[in-house]
């Protein structure tokens, strides 16, 4: 990030578009611009795929050597905590540098963190890395979270590249795209990560891991995106501006209130981060596991596709709470018996759905948001979203660790949940996954009645009526 790609901080409107000048939509036609769009999307993809594909592999080694619920709680609490934290900073670069910059920075962080972290492996011996009372796999943890973590920087990009590239009433669909590619991300990542660990190791995995964040990084090299000439006059200050962020998102009726919505939607699913894997691994082998989680994955892939094809309907925030509620429904019922194929059909239905709710949010912002703020407001979002998760990890693994598993595997425990959980060694994981499932019900079909949901909708109306009333004139 040079200087002279940075534009000094000034005064914008609370609804300014980008200035004339810096964002320039005659260089090319909707159809190049979506071509640009779709090379940026797919070698997004790639790096977060290659990213997903070592963050599994770690998650997967971890449990499996030590077959212990909290580590995997905490590894995965602390990414994305470390996603919270940063994200304020993240959007505030977003709005400050041109997108592809950004970009290219972070992928060239994240190949250096991923190579620190193979110099790590070969100097530690595996005991030591392994060992959760000392310092060694703190640090090994740490720097392959640094780097994912940097990564995530390119999706704040890409969501401000759909607004620049897309048109309007495409947006939704280009959304659908990006939950499309998300999905392909856990369908590859589950099935390589697990057939990783299990024949290679977590050495060569970290070696593949390198080379194909190499190969991401030459290719966004190779990406241009002319429209762009300059960063958008912002008035973002510093590299942290959480005042501006606060102030973009109340500048937009009822939005804060659909990011506190987002957020304990992202707080209830913090369970199944923490006690997903661990109730697959004690179904299946690892090696099974993450090819049976890939076939579940696929339903990303579908539901990210119907988004693509058909969009979200006039009401983007209508659609999404009532994604939500199938979802705490689908999420109270998988595991209701250990049956496996159960459990990897309500996979499937739940992810379907994922692309639904992150793609309405995305549409809403992108609608309803200047240009010039759009990155504080992606990362300020991304920041309470992401806060929820780890919160929830931390509690749930040990109390299921400690308390829940131990009981449901108990006489007393065991017979006690029978007649609703039926029998069988993850019932306790079933329990916490079943009280989640109807607290997202209840809150989804609660948030129809509140004036908030009506406020948005009406911005998102009257926003897409000025634009298209501007393109008609």
């Amino acid at each position: 990030m040079t200087d002279h790609e940075h534009t000094p901080a000034g005064d914008v409107a609370d609804h300014e578009a980008a200035a004339p000048g810096d964002i320039d939509l005659t260089l090319r036609t909707p159809a190049e611009r979506s071509r640009t769009f779709m090379g940026i999307l797919v070698n997004t993809a790639a790096a977060n795929i290659t990213t997903s594909y070592l963050w599994f592999a770690l998650t997967f080694w971890v449990y499996l050597e030590t077959r212990n619920v909290i580590a995997t709680g905490v590894v995965g609490g602390a990414y994305m905590l470390l996603i919270a934290v940063s994200s304020i900073s993240f959007g505030t670069f977003v709005d400050r540098y041109r997108k592809l910059t950004l970009m290219r920075f972070a992928a060239a962080f994240t190949l250096v963190m991923f190579a620190v972290s193979g110099v790590v492996y070969l100097l530690v011996s595996t005991a030591s890395l392994l060992d959760l009372g000392q310092p060694w796999f703190w640090a090994f943890t740490l720097i392959i979270l640094i780097g994912a973590v940097v990564e995530n920087m390119r999706n704040i990009a890409l969501s401000t590249t759909v607004t620049i590239l897309i048109e309007p009433d495409r947006r939704a669909n280009a959304n659908g795209l990006v939950g499309m590619v998300q999905g392909l991300m856990f369908i590859v990542t589950s099935v390589l990560s697990g057939l990783s660990v299990g024949l290679l190791g977590m050495g060569w995995t970290i070696v593949v891991a390198l080379g194909f964040t190499a190969l991401a990084y030459v290719h966004l090299l190779t990406l241009r995106m002319p429209e762009e000439r300059r960063p958008a006059a912002t008035d973002a200050k510093g590299s942290f501006d959480l005042r501006g962020s606060y102030a973009a998102v109340l500048a937009i009726a009822g939005l804060f209130a659909l990011i506190i919505f987002s957020t304990f939607n992202n707080f209830v699913g913090g369970v199944y981060m923490a006690l997903m894997d661990p109730y697959g691994l004690e179904m299946f082998p690892v090696e099974l596991w993450g090819t049976f989680f890939a076939v579940g994955a696929t339903g990303f892939i579908v539901g990210g596709a119907l988004v693509g094809k058909f969009g979200l309907g006039a009401n983007p925030l209508k659609t999404m709470l009532i994604a939500v509620a199938v979802m705490g429904l689908l999420g109270a019922l998988f595991t209701i018996r250990e049956w496996p194929w159960l459990y990897v059909l309500g996979i499937w239905l739940y992810l379907a759905l994922v692309p639904i709710v992150e793609a309405a949010e995305q549409t809403v912002i992108q609608q309803v948001v200047p240009l010039p703020r759009q990155g504080r407001v992606f990362g300020f979002a991304m920041a309470f979203e992401s806060a929820a998760a780890p919160i929830t990890a931390f509690i749930i693994a040990p109390i299921a660790q400690f308390w829940i598993i131990p009981y449901a595997r108990s006489e007393e425990g065991s017979a006690q949940l029978a007649p609703l959980l039926g029998e069988g060694t993850s019932r306790g994981i079933a329990l916490v996954f079943l009280v989640a499932g109807v607290v997202m019900i209840v809150a989804s079909l609660l948030a129809f009645l509140t004036p908030v949901y009506r406020r948005v909708t009406e911005s998102y109306r009257e926003k897409a009526v000025q634009e298209r009333a501007a393109k008609e004139g």
